[in-house]
């Protein structure tokens, strides 16, 4: 399988906006249950938020009102709209299939920071 290809972080002040996007070209992306998901060193990687085929979406309770999951099944791209960030956003952004995994890509860093 394909590995999901991750981007759109950076650094960006608390109170900032970020718009990741997840490419997963080659994949039977528009019948899977999607995920965002994070991680920092020393910790496990934590889903943040979920998208069903039918595009109902969970999240995690701390980016609840902040964040958004989104997804393009013709372009096969998933997206994560980030708002209000906060300095306990700071990680490494990945996506991925939630149900069944593909090797995880290498994610894109988001740094919230003054």
């Amino acid at each position: 399988q394909v590995q999901p290809v991750e981007s759109g972080g950076g650094l960006v002040q608390p109170g900032g906006s970020l718009r990741l996007s997840c490419a997963a070209p080659g994949s039977d992306f528009s019948r899977n249950l999607m995920g965002w998901y994070r991680q920092v060193p020393g910790k496990q990687r934590e889903v943040v938020a979920s998208i069903r085929s039918s595009y109902g979406t969970n999240y995690v309770e701390s980016v609840k009102g902040r964040f958004t999951i989104s997804r393009d099944n013709v372009k096969k791209t998933l997206y994560l709209q980030m708002n209000n960030l906060k300095p306990e956003d700071t990680a490494v952004y990945y996506c991925n299939f939630v149900l069944n995994p593909t090797p995880w890509g290498q994610g894109t860093q988001v740094t919230v920071s003054s």
